[in-house]
């Protein structure tokens, strides 16, 4: 059982990070057909995982499954259903909220799994360095299709930038951020020779792929997370974390809905436009107050019939696959409650669970891996859209984090 128990956590990972379908040829211009195949079998999979790593739970430990029924969560969950119901696209809706119910399963369960917090950093760091292995022997031996290549059909200026596994450099740096954090918290759990391999692995990585935005926003968070030890507190914590969050949406999603914020982003040492980002999030508010109480639907508002029939010169939206911001799009497809029910669960929760561990006598590598992840995700989600996206890799370890905060609030780890 305790090869079970490992074999689930480690393939549970590896299936979201590295996915069904690697290394993708972005050479092919109908980049939207290259994953149909492939969808029936992500399905079949996650299933079968939620239903191992669940069967496997409630064999060991029913108590950490049980603590999810807060209130919490039952609301939000409650409130998920209706914007399925009430949809505009209730097929897509209804098929997305089923992958994304087995994926938020696995997650749930699987960090239950571990009896021990050695057991926990060694399955992590077998799944770190399995992932760091394979991203770089596709360099190795098919850099074609582990990087930007000038023959893309899209993007072609991102040529030479590291994706490794991945079908896009940012999601590729953002992942690697993620697993430099697990590397730091394997050192530190006394695994120094893996920890400091995947350390400089991941960094190494995260310089090549280009992904300037997730390489500040990362060593921000270790910055920001080393003032919490000490900083103890709870208010003057909430101050330090979640202003940079605020002032990421205001000076980024903020200066396309006022001039003042506008002029003030233009100071900034960045494309004012944010990559094209400016744009989109005009038509997603456009949207969004069109709709604000119940929204699009789940996961039912980008490549829907919501976009469809578009505007002379707004042709565009119809291609894009989310708004580059995780707020404006829970705020599209789950309307206001569904954005205050996520701001509550997933960004004021975690850091009051994180207090508490850290009362409780939880505090420690693990607690600390978990906390930066977590704050990675959340700044993250002001330049990138990534929350209930199935199985996306970043919001799968974003998940993790989640969990693993809420868990530590409330037991007690193995000796």
């Amino acid at each position: 059982m305790d090869l079970v128990r490992g074999g689930a956590f480690v393939a549970a990972l590896l299936l979201v990070w590295v996915s069904l379908h690697p290394f993708t040829d972005l050479g092919n211009v109908l980049l939207s057909d290259l994953t149909n195949g492939n969808e029936t079998y992500t399905y079949a999979a996650f299933g079968c995982l939620a239903i191992l790593t669940t069967s496997l739970v409630v064999r060991d430990n029913i108590p950490g499954l049980t603590s999810l029924l807060s209130r919490g969560y039952m609301l939000f969950g409650g409130w998920v259903v209706i914007t399925v119901i009430l949809s505009l696209d209730p097929g897509a809706s209804i098929r997305r909220f089923v992958l994304s119910v087995a994926v938020i399963t696995v997650a749930a369960t699987l960090m239950l799994l571990p009896k021990t917090p050695h057991e926990l950093m060694r399955w992590f760091a077998i799944a770190a360095l399995a992932l760091l292995a394979t991203c770089y022997l596709g360099l190795i031996l098919a850099p074609n299709l582990s990087m930007h290549l000038a023959t893309d059909a899209q993007e072609p200026a991102l040529a030479g930038d590291w994706r490794g596994s991945f079908g896009h450099k940012n999601m590729a740096a953002a992942v690697m951020v993620m697993v430099l954090f697990i590397g730091i918290y394997v050192a530190r759990s006394g695994a120094w020779l893996a920890g400091t391999a995947i350390v400089a692995l991941a960094s190494l990585f995260i310089l090549n792929s280009g992904g300037k935005s997730s390489f500040a926003l990362g060593l921000g968070v270790v910055g920001l997370t080393s003032l919490t030890t000490v900083i103890r507190p709870f208010w003057l914590r909430v101050m330090i974390t979640l202003s940079p969050l605020v002032l990421l949406n205001l000076l980024t999603i903020g200066s396309v809905v006022s001039d003042q914020l506008a002029e003030v982003s233009k100071l900034l040492p960045v494309d004012t436009s944010f990559t094209g980002r400016t744009d989109i999030w005009t038509f997603g508010l456009q949207a969004a107050a069109m709709r604000p109480w119940t929204g699009y639907g789940f996961a039912a508002f980008w490549g829907s019939e919501s976009v469809k029939n578009l505007p002379e010169g707004m042709e565009w939206a119809a291609t894009a696959a989310h708004s580059h911001n995780g707020y404006l799009d829970s705020t599209l497809t789950m309307g206001l409650p569904g954005l205050a029910l996520v701001i509550a669960i997933l960004v004021i929760a975690p850091l009051r669970n994180f207090q508490a561990a850290e009362t409780g006598g939880n505090d420690g590598p693990l607690l600390m891996m978990l906390l930066r992840i977590w704050l990675f995700g959340i700044y993250l989600s002001s330049l990138e859209s990534f929350f209930f996206d199935r199985d996306d890799p970043i919001w799968f370890t974003f998940l993790l984090a989640v969990f693993g905060l809420h868990y530590l609030a409330r037991f007690r780890t193995a000796a």
